[in-house]
């Protein structure tokens, strides 16, 4: 069922937002999977002329599978449009990301288009930050720094800052960046001001960006269980 809901958000996106001639960011993660499949189906069946600019090496893959012309920032450095999942949405469209790894070449692509849309299925809704998604706020560091970053966000933030462990491998899990990952599991009783909180983790030496999507969104394609979409 859920995997149906992201396969409905993912395919009344595309086909509501994708113009012929446009360049196109493509995100990460399992609902991305469903984007991409649609969007070919429209260049083959209707002959669209478009450029897509991947956020991780496997979005690059999915574009190439797919017959898509592949292009990057450094020759399209402004994107049309940009689609993208997220592991949580609330209500004012604050987003959490990064559950893949992906955050910080999400964000970028995200910034470079000039509409963000988020397709997901209805387990990603919630009303605050921390309803549903209880694996933490992810925050890209440099290697050397992890440390440090996780006594500076616990001393000032409260909750615990964990460093993100490979499945398949001994160690950390290292992002395309070639850097680590902490998921800061947050208390309950944090102020829910997230760009001031989005600030104060940027400012810590050795980070490299946030999981934490304020202002950046359009509009979000939520898949349901009754096999509507619902969009906010």
């Amino acid at each position: 069922m859920v995997e149906q809901a992201k396969k409905l958000a993912a395919t009344r996106a595309i086909d509501e937002y994708v113009q012929d001639k446009s360049v196109v960011g493509i995100g990460s993660g399992s609902t991305i999977v469903y984007a991409v499949e649609r969007l070919s189906e429209r260049v083959k069946k209707e002959g669209l002329k478009l450029v897509c600019v991947p956020t991780s090496f496997q979005a690059k893959q999915l574009i190439r599978q797919h017959g898509l012309v592949l292009s990057d920032l450094e020759e399209n450095a402004s994107l049309d449009i940009a689609f993208d999942g997220a592991d949580e949405v609330d209500t004012n469209l604050t987003l959490i990301k990064g559950g893949g790894g992906c955050l910080t070449q999400e964000k970028i692509v995200a910034s470079a288009a000039k509409t963000l849309i988020i397709v997901a299925d209805y387990t990603k809704r919630a009303s605050f930050l921390g309803e549903q998604w209880q694996k933490g706020i992810p925050i890209e560091v440099i290697p050397m720094s992890y440390k440090l970053v996780q006594k500076t966000i616990e001393s000032r933030l409260g909750g615990s800052a964990e460093l993100r462990m490979a499945k398949a491998k001994a160690g950390p899990l290292v992002t395309d960046n070639s850097n680590f990952i902490l998921d800061w599991k947050f208390a309950p009783s944090v102020s829910n001001d997230w760009k001031e909180i989005n600030t104060t983790i940027k400012l810590i030496p050795g980070v490299v960006e946030t999981g934490l999507f304020i202002g950046m969104t359009s509009k979000v394609y939520f898949g349901n269980q009754d096999g509507t979409v619902s969009t906010l």
